[in-house]
């Protein structure tokens, strides 16, 4: 199936305890399609740029077999640009700046060779950009993943909702989820949820995981407990990616096959965390991916006797 991510396409500047970086190559949609390019997938990216971004980024997109026609250049203007300090925790951080950029006046073009994408990925945009995306497509994709987050929430509650209930994905944080849902519980915040729309709740935890809901149904999955973790920034943009392309590589999107899903976008995520920015994930590559992915599989399985 092919992939299809609208995001950002962005520079971040990154403080941890750990340590700190210049500008680097950051945002949703460049996480997703690195991601993707590891497990196989070809995807195409809609997104745009400033003038101010290195050809080089570009050349990386493409030899990973990322299409970039739908990445516009403003060559006047500068690239979306976030700068943030984490705290010794890792969970909690502070915004130093928000630089919008050609992000603010952001309409997105869906080049031709990519209007039979199955799988839409409608990274965390303003929620009347990911509308204005689905109107764009010539057919509606078999399957639209959304992530969205508290600010859409408090900003544009309406116009989230009726793209929510366009979806058949949500992809959210726990924070989130109980914002979204009013209710504290996450099984129940779930529920609320399905009957805005989506068929499937996907409910992030962080460090402890997450959570696929369908109908009745629940799949829990841990993260894997890492020795070092540098940098958080990405990560759950590297879990919808490798739960995304993982769909897309087996071109099926049953619950079973999200419940496999779930876990390959867990295991990468794992990955980027391991090093600043994209460096990490860059350098991932099939072998690495399928030893992390055993490791989980040694992390969860278990046999118990009751007699």
């Amino acid at each position: 199936m092919k992939l299809l991510v609208v995001g950002s396409v962005a520079f971040d500047a990154i403080e941890t305890p750990f340590g700190k970086t210049d500008k680097i190559l950051g945002g949703a949609a460049t996480y997703i399609g690195i991601t993707s390019s590891v497990l196989g997938v070809k995807s195409g990216i809609v997104s745009v740029v400033g003038g101010d971004f290195p050809q080089e980024h570009l050349d990386m997109f493409t030899g990973r077999d990322i299409n970039i026609e739908g990445i516009e250049i403003v060559k006047e203007g500068k690239t979306f640009f976030w700068s943030g300090k984490y705290h010794n925790d890792l969970n909690t951080r502070d915004t130093l700046a928000t630089e919008v950029n050609v992000l603010e006046n952001f309409d997105p073009k869906i080049p031709e060779s990519m209007q039979d994408a199955e799988i839409l990925l409608l990274g965390n945009l303003h929620p009347g950009v990911q509308l204005s995306v689905l109107e764009k497509m010539h057919n509606r994709p078999k399957l639209v993943i959304l992530d969205t987050m508290n600010f859409w929430m408090d900003t544009a509650w309406d116009i989230l909702m009726d793209m929510i209930a366009k979806t058949d994905v949500i992809t959210i944080n726990d924070e989130e989820a109980r914002q979204l849902s009013g209710e504290y519980s996450l099984v129940k915040a779930a529920k609320k949820i399905h009957q805005m729309g989506p068929e499937y709740v996907i409910i992030k935890k962080g460090e402890h995981g997450a959570l696929l809901f369908h109908d009745s149904k629940v799949f829990a999955i841990p993260a894997l407990p890492l020795e070092e973790v540098f940098d958080p920034t990405g990560a759950g943009d590297t879990f919808a990616g490798g739960f995304a392309a993982y769909l897309a590589k087996k071109g099926k999107t049953d619950f079973e096959t999200m419940k496999s899903a779930l876990i390959v976008g867990s295991a990468m995520a794992s990955f980027t965390v391991e090093k600043f920015g994209t460096e990490r994930i860059e350098e991932v590559n099939e072998a690495d991916m399928f030893e992390r992915l055993r490791q989980f599989k040694e992390l969860t399985t278990f046999d118990v006797e009751l007699q």
